[in-house]
């Protein structure tokens, strides 16, 4: 199955891309691709992340299904 990963930010910088395209096993749980997209770009764990599928956080636990939209950006910060 397929799934859109983006990068906002710092993740974007460390990446070189603002989206990559990932084929990812079925029946796959969140935490399960963001190890993989950490282990294609390990730059991108100098950074404190977060992570969304479908525009909600992710804890890492969700199922991860053909189409989804998953992030990774950094904390966002101001005052």
């Amino acid at each position: 199955m397929h799934v859109k990963v983006l990068f906002f930010g710092a993740t974007a910088e460390t990446v070189g891309k603002r989206e990559i395209n990932l084929v990812v096993e079925k029946d796959n749980i969140a935490r399960n691709v963001f190890d993989d997209v950490l282990n294609q770009h390990p730059g991108l764990r100098s950074h404190k992340l977060l992570f969304a599928i479908n525009k909600n956080y992710a804890t890492g636990n969700e199922p991860v299904c053909d189409g989804d939209e998953l992030a990774v950006f950094t904390a966002v910060s101001g005052g």
